[in-house]
């Protein structure tokens, strides 16, 4: 006779006898709304910068090196921090875990606030950092707790959109606020409505729904190490990662910094024209991911192929982009931009979904976690790599293509690697 598992491992392809899944509902939507409004509100911390640099600048009385060791900082901490994330998501639960984040970033907007020399607004950055690291994972983990795993890749999805919304229009009410109350009201006001937000969390969000006594949320305690072997084990969490890397890290390291300028000094745009285009290329693949959630959560095989189209259509368009002859013409540019958009749209829905596979249901943190750091580690390593390469080379084009060969030698080789998991898993 076969002994039915406590615990499904959310593998696709495992067999044998399951606990009943949640069912979803109002209520889990309602508890999905709140968390992911908190994550609205990180991406709000996380961009904010870049509407105040200026006046940072100014307020701190540092030069533009200096200033941009702000988000650099910021940024790598939430990428170091992704495991131990991870990893205290699955220990204590998500709700007190976001709850924490959202502490945390609430501590840091007020210190950067108030901050009267650069290093205390670094600690405040800091801060943001480690608060904006605990908030995406667990809402990831409350849709794997509230909803069947058959619309997990569609709350993925959500998720995401709801992430790009944040990273196209979260600053603009920050750059309103700073032009008509000033700096401390502005970031005090942020601070304000992140404290309120984590109070939100606490009332509204529970780690499973009522009754779902089979559904562990918390896990047994095990080290860091048996977590990471864990998760590395699994065939799932390792295309996962390999993934992230191949699509999501390209356009997130244009968003962070290298966007904007490409489009002006290596495609010949005008600022204004530049500026719209970026925001409009973030924006308009968001709509994609819900139906493409819908799509795996009706037929998870289909995963394995648009993982595949997706790092092979990245990795052709970023080998045209630094190869073509004297810099690429701007419909090439414009092209590959889109394409690695829609790239960064979808990552969190195949992604994370993938992560899942093979991973008890009480530690999908960790696993999540490796995913999210190789992505945005990726991200971080090329956007560092090209500003070095940029700086040492007199500007122009041929400058924006031999500062983006780090991404494209990292976005070929992460679809090779997919290939290579997707293939032996198909196999298997």
């Amino acid at each position: 006779m076969t002994q039915t598992q406590p615990e499904t491992s959310g593998d696709r392809t495992s067999v044998g006898a399951r606990p009943a899944e949640p069912t979803g509902g109002t209520r889990a939507w309602l508890v999905w709304a709140v968390a992911v409004a908190g994550y609205f509100l990180a991406m709000l911390h996380r961009n904010g910068l870049g509407v105040a640099a200026l006046e940072a600048q100014a307020r701190f009385d540092v030069g533009p090196a200096l200033l941009s060791v702000l988000p650099m900082l910021q940024l790598l901490v939430y990428v170091l921090l992704q495991v131990p994330a991870g990893l205290l998501a699955d220990r204590l639960g998500p709700r007190f875990t976001l709850g924490i984040g959202m502490a945390a970033m609430t501590l840091g907007s007020g210190l950067f606030a108030l901050a009267p020399v650069v290093e205390l607004a670094v600690a405040g950055r800091f801060l943001i950092g480690l608060g904006d690291a605990l908030v995406f994972l667990n809402v990831i983990r409350l849709a794997a707790l509230w909803f069947p795993r058959s619309r997990y890749a569609l709350v993925s999805g959500l998720t995401g959109v709801v992430g790009g919304t944040g990273q196209v229009a979260s600053a603009a009410p920050l750059a309103w606020a700073l032009g008509g109350f000033g700096w401390e009201a502005a970031f005090l006001a942020t601070a304000g409505v992140t404290a309120l937000m984590a109070l939100l969390v606490l009332l509204v969000v529970r780690d499973r729904p009522a009754g779902a006594a089979g559904h562990a949320t918390i896990a047994a305690p095990i080290s860091l190490w048996a977590a990471l072997k864990e998760a590395l084990a699994a065939r799932g969490p390792r295309i996962g990662m390999a993934h992230h890397a191949a699509v999501m890290a390209p356009f997130t390291m244009m968003m962070v910094l290298w966007g904007y300028p490409f489009l002006v000094g290596g495609l010949g745009l005008s600022e204004g024209t530049a500026a719209v285009t970026l925001t409009a290329l973030a924006a308009g693949g968001l709509w994609v991911a819900p139906f493409v959630g819908v799509l795996i959560g009706r037929n998870p095989n289909v995963r394995g192929g648009l993982a595949l189209t997706l790092g092979t259509t990245l990795s052709a368009g970023w080998l045209l982009l630094v190869v073509w002859p004297g810099g690429a013409p701007l419909a090439v540019g414009i092209g590959v931009l889109a394409a690695s958009a829609i790239g960064q749209t979808l990552a969190p829905t195949v992604s994370f979904d993938f992560a899942r596979d093979g991973i008890p249901a009480s530690r999908t943190g960790v696993a999540s976690g490796l995913v999210n750091m190789s992505g945005f580690t990726t991200a971080v390593v090329c956007t560092v790599l090209a500003g070095a390469v940029l700086q040492a080379l007199p500007e122009g084009p041929t400058a924006f293509q031999l500062a983006f060969v780090p991404i494209c030698a990292t976005t070929v080789c992460a679809t090779v690697v997919l290939y290579v998991f997707i293939l032996r898993r198909s196999r298997a």
